[in-house]
């Protein structure tokens, strides 16, 4: 073979292998781009998974109001309202006197709020006919966020002591936390929603928020707010 014969037949052999390291290099970028791709997908499916996951586990509760029980405050007889001593918001300590009626001295149940007085002077209280309610007033370590329910949205994951947050129409975006405290048993009276679709009555269960009133004393008594339950 002569040297020009040799030459070039190295040239083409050269060739061949040039063109063999790029068909590998498109191959292997190929295959990385795949791998990225894969990625993407598995990544895209895990968030989407975990968004479902985070929605799927919060049950919101929108018509809820912030509220402790009312205390009335009565004297044992019945007799003639004399004086009252309170006015609407005051805090008062347990024992502390209310008002009086005839010669009584009514008193404080608790440590609590003033939320209502019935400053009519000279007025006959009757606690024959329930009509002997001098005052009421609520004690603020009660307060609860109770909220009404539908049966069909998402009642039977809300479990006492699931984690709650809640906002209050008061104060806008203003984010509280709070402690599912209690689900009711039944449901609530005069509560029944109609579905339009086919009229079927659904009932409405109470679900109470306890929460931290020294935390957040701006919440008051009777405050609309909205619940949102992160169910386990």
């Amino acid at each position: 073979m002569s040297d020009h014969e040799k030459g070039q037949e190295h040239t083409e052999a050269e060739r061949k292998g040039s063109e063999r390291k790029e068909a590998e290099k498109k191959s292997g970028r190929t295959k990385a781009m795949a791998w990225v791709l894969v990625a993407i997908a598995i990544v895209g499916a895990l968030g989407g998974g975990l968004y479902w996951y985070v929605s799927g586990k919060t049950v919101y509760i929108d018509q809820s109001q912030i509220e402790a029980p009312l205390i009335d405050l009565s004297p044992v007889n019945s007799g003639v309202l004399e004086a009252v001593y309170v006015q609407d918001g005051d805090m008062v300590t347990e024992n502390e006197p209310i008002a009086q009626v005839g010669d009584e001295i009514v008193k404080a149940k608790t440590a609590g709020e003033i939320v209502s007085v019935n400053d009519n002077i000279g007025q006959y209280m009757n606690v024959m006919t329930g009509q002997g309610t001098v005052a009421t007033m609520i004690d603020p370590t009660q307060l609860r966020v109770v909220g009404n329910l539908d049966e069909n949205k998402g009642l039977s994951s809300v479990r006492v002591g699931d984690p709650a947050t809640f906002t209050v129409d008061a104060f806008g975006s203003q984010i509280f936390k709070g402690i599912v405290d209690e689900v009711a048993p039944t449901a609530e009276s005069g509560s029944v929603v109609f579905n339009i679709s086919d009229q079927r009555p659904t009932q409405q269960f109470a679900v109470k928020v306890r929460f931290d009133p020294t935390q957040y004393p701006q919440l008051k008594n009777g405050m609309s707010a909205r619940i949102w339950v992160y169910t386990q």
